[in-house]
């Protein structure tokens, strides 16, 4: 068995290769890490999205730890971020959140949160892993000590209250629109937003099992750009399918992406003396013109491999703010221990309000060097012999000898999905076009 855990926890096509059976498997392993020498039985809050086969995971699940003595809280439909806020907040042993995040509805994965709302470092999944290979060392407790399925009593209103008490200005004038990907977000963000004065156009909002992420969220954005552009409204929203990103789009219907919302978040914290160690977290795919922005402004700025549980196991370590990636996962360490779609929004509104700017101006801050990125469709085998290719990863040394002083290359496996993503930034958009498509063909020919 290869690793289960990619960089967002463990992924694959439900009821293939994300079995009932594993599910359960990893329901025990959570149960018998977090029983202590007591046998005291803990207590794992269990959230999921809307996909069609969250159900049937979520109860596998849940079997499983109950199997082995652990209580499941059942939160029901609900976002990432949510499960990790109310873990901590209730003091709770553990989380786990049903959720493929942005893929399609076919596929599913599981996250687990330890009860201080971070996802487990890669020991503890190792760990994990290890105990699901080895079922029979384990021995299921008697009937009477098994656990049990709990209702999570009003838990859902405290996370939608936690949102609107991160407001730091009432949105009461604004228009804006929300596309909540079919997804987690169609539980909360209106409510949310209106709570706090917002005019809302609610898209993506109707949720049937299969259609999360198909033509909506922050995946796709034609919707939400016409919805706000056809309506004059200051702003739109677009959250993926268990809400932990956003992408916004101006009044202009220009989208703003996640390196123009760290910099015109970070700079307004920067201003109001907010910003700890004058420093923001992003990643190796941030925008070129993302990095000359911190240095124009005096910011340091430290980039992480790709995947959130990076950008903040690097802000922890440094006592940093804020962080967070090109994708739209933003993490505002003050409120939240991941990242979190509907915070995001709720913080760039305030920001509006507060400075009177239109979102347009706001991200002006910062210029944007053109970029291009092709994704790549592999198998997991075709993923793995990337890594040893001579002639790939010569033609990718080729290409950054070519490009040496005028631009950069990143290619890598993605974490999350079946892909290779190749990414070529610079001041020539002939130039990098050129080698990211030089590029691809090689890892087309060899490992298609």
């Amino acid at each position: 068995m290869g690793r289960l855990f990619g960089t967002d926890g463990v992924r694959g096509i439900a009821n293939e290769e994300l079995t009932c059976e594993l599910a359960m498997l990893i329901g025990r392993a959570v149960s018998v890490i977090l029983t202590d020498k007591n046998g005291t039985p803990p207590s794992v809050l269990i959230g999921c999205d809307t996909r069609e086969s969250s159900d049937m995971l979520a109860s596998s699940i849940t079997a499983g730890l109950c199997s082995m003595g652990a209580n499941a809280v059942m939160l029901g439909v609900t976002s990432t971020p949510a499960v990790a806020y109310l873990t901590r907040k209730k003091s709770l042993d553990a989380g786990i959140m049903i959720s493929a995040s942005h893929n399609p509805s076919e596929y599913n994965g599981i996250k687990i949160f330890s009860s201080d709302g971070f996802k487990l470092p890669d020991a503890l999944e190792d760990l994990i892993e290890t105990i699901i290979l080895m079922p029979d060392k384990y021995i299921s407790p008697s009937s009477c000590r098994v656990g049990r399925a709990l209702p999570s009593c009003g838990m859902l209103d405290d996370y939608k209250k936690y949102l609107v008490s991160s407001a730091t200005a009432p949105l009461n004038g604004l228009k804006i629109a929300i596309d909540c990907a079919n997804g987690s977000a169609s539980e909360t963000a209106g409510e949310v937003f209106r709570s706090l004065g917002a005019d809302v156009t609610a898209l993506g909002v109707s949720p049937d099992g299969k259609n999360i992420n198909r033509g909506c969220g922050s995946t796709c954005m034609s919707s939400l750009k016409k919805a706000v552009t056809e309506n004059s409204l200051d702003a739109g929203f677009a959250f993926d399918g268990d809400a932990d990103r956003c992408l916004c789009v101006d009044e202009n219907g220009e989208e703003v992406d996640g390196d123009f919302i760290l910099a015109m978040c970070a700079l307004d914290m920067k201003l109001t003396g907010r910003l700890k160690n004058n420093t923001v977290v992003g990643t190796i795919m941030s925008n070129y013109g993302f990095t000359e922005f911190c240095k124009e402004n005096g910011i340091n700025f430290i980039p992480t491999k790709v995947g959130d549980r990076y950008v903040l196991e690097e802000m922890v370590l440094g006592d940093y703010k804020i962080g967070g990636e090109q994708s739209g996962h933003i993490i505002f360490r003050d409120f939240a221990t991941t990242g979190d779609g509907q915070l995001t929004a709720v913080q760039i509104l305030s920001l509006m309000k507060r400075s009177g700017k239109t979102l347009s101006q706001l991200k002006s801050v910062m210029k944007k060097s053109p970029q291009v990125l092709i994704n790549i469709p592999l198998s997991g085998e075709a993923k793995l012999r990337f890594y040893t290719d001579s002639e790939i990863q010569k033609a990718i040394r080729d290409e950054e000898l070519y490009l040496s002083g005028t631009g950069r290359i990143v290619v890598r496996p993605s974490g999350t999905e079946p892909l290779v993503r190749v990414m070529t930034e610079g001041s020539d958009k002939t130039k990098i076009t050129g080698s990211a498509e030089r590029i691809s063909a090689v890892i087309r020919k060899n490992l298609l």
